[in-house]
C-alpha cells in the first residue's frame, strides 16, 4: 500500500499503459465509425510495428476510412491493393528487399506486413494468402475480422458465424439467418505449416501487442487473425465494442492462443465459462435466435474448445511459474 492507501497492484492496473510505446503510427482523424473496434486493434498493432515497416493493405473498411485522397492516417508506408492480391503485393515487396540486401544495396531489411479484412482474407485474398504461406515468403498476415463485409452494405462472408443476421442471410420463416459455420482461418494457416500463427483481440491489447512482436521477430511467414468488434454490422452499442471483445473471449467463441511451430498454446485462460447468451445478447444480429438455436450454438461453442485445449499444451511452458500446481504444492 502506498500513502494514499492504493494498492500496488491497483497502481500498476492503473499506468501499466505506460510500458506501450507512445509514438503513434495510426493517426486520429479518420473516418471510422464510433466504436469501431478494428481501428482499435489497428492502432495497437501499428504500435507493435513500430518503424521501419512497409504495409500492403487490401481493400475494406479500413482502407475507406483512412485513405481519402489527399489524406492518410497511416504513418507507415503503405500500398492500396485489391481485395485478391495483398499477399502477393507483399510477397513481392518482401522478394524485392531481400535481393537488394543480397546484392548489397540495401543494409538491413524492413518488417513487411500485410492486412484485410475477412472477406479479404478467408474469401476473395485466400489463394494469394495460401501461395505466400506456401512459398516461405518473411512476412507478416493481419486479418481484421469483423465477420461480414461491413464497408459494402454488411454482406455475409465466410467468417459470418452460424445464425447471424446480414443483409444476404437474413433470417425468416424458413432461414436461421447464416446457416453455415465461420470458416476456421487460424486452422488453415496452421496447415500451411508456417511457424507462427495466432489469434488476437484488441479488448486485450497487451496480449495483441506482444504477438504481433513475436510474429515480427519470427522468420518466414506469419498469421495473426484478429477479431474486430463491429457495432453498425453487429448492431451493438457502441459503447460495448470492448466489452463485447472480452465476452468473446469469456464466452470461449473467440479464444485467444498461438501455434508455435505447431505447438498449441493458450495465451489467455478462461477460468469459468461464461454462457453463450451473454455474448450474443447485446448484438441485434442474434436477436432472432430462439432457445433451442442458442444451445445448439452453445454446445457446438463447447465443443470447439474441448478440442482446442486437447491440443494446448501447458500454458506457457516458458513461464513455468504460471503452470498448474501440483497436488500438495
Amino acid at each position: 500500500m502506498d500513502k494514499f492507501g492504493v494498492a500496488n497492484s491497483q497502481k500498476f492496473d492503473v499506468y501499466a499503459s505506460r510500458l506501450m510505446p507512445r509514438e503513434e503510427f495510426f493517426t486520429s482523424g479518420h473516418r471510422s465509425c464510433q466504436g469501431c473496434g478494428e481501428a482499435l486493434a489497428v492502432r495497437w498493432v501499428c504500435k507493435a510495428i513500430g518503424k521501419d515497416a512497409v504495409i500492403a493493405h487490401a481493400t475494406g473498411c479500413m482502407e475507406i476510412v483512412s485513405s481519402g485522397f489527399p489524406q492518410t492516417a497511416w504513418k507507415h508506408p503503405w500500398i492500396h491493393v485489391a481485395f485478391e492480391n495483398t499477399s502477393a503485393v507483399a510477397a513481392g515487396i518482401e522478394t524485392a528487399y531481400r535481393i537488394l540486401h543480397r546484392k548489397g544495396k540495401l543494409a538491413h531489411l524492413p518488417k513487411v506486413v500485410a492486412m484485410g479484412g475477412d472477406g479479404g482474407t478467408s474469401d476473395i485474398g485466400l489463394q494469394s494468402l495460401s501461395g505466400a504461406m506456401e512459398r516461405g515468403h518473411n512476412f507478416t498476415y493481419v486479418c481484421w475480422d469483423n465477420e461480414a463485409y461491413m464497408n459494402t452494405g454488411i454482406q455475409r462472408s465466410s467468417s459470418t458465424p452460424y445464425g447471424a443476421m446480414t443483409t444476404t442471410s437474413p433470417p425468416g420463416r424458413l432461414s436461421i439467418g447464416q446457416h453455415t459455420w465461420k470458416k476456421n482461418m487460424v486452422a488453415i494457416a496452421v496447415a500451411h505449416g508456417i511457424p507462427y500463427v495466432a489469434t488476437a483481440n484488441p479488448s486485450y491489447p497487451f496480449d495483441l501487442y506482444f504477438k504481433v512482436k513475436k510474429a515480427l521477430e519470427t522468420p518466414g511467414p506469419a498469421y495473426i487473425h484478429v477479431l474486430s468488434v463491429c457495432p453498425t454490422g453487429w448492431r451493438s452499442a457502441t459503447d460495448l465494442t470492448v466489452r463485447l471483445g472480452r465476452l468473446a473471449v469469456e464466452s470461449a467463441v473467440f479464444p485467444l492462443y498461438e501455434v508455435v511451430n505447431g505447438r498449441y498454446r493458450l495465451t489467455i485462460e478462461i477460468p469459468k465459462i461464461r454462457p453463450l447468451k451473454d455474448y450474443l445478447k447485446p448484438q441485434g444480429r442474434f436477436r432472432h435466435l430462439r432457445e433451442p438455436e442458442v444451445n445448439f450454438i452453445q454446445q457446438q461453442v463447447l465443443e470447439r474448445y474441448d478440442l482446442l485445449l486437447k491440443k494446448c499444451e501447458a500454458p506457457y511452458p516458458e513461464f513455468p511459474s504460471l503452470a498448474p500446481l501440483e497436488e500438495g504444492e
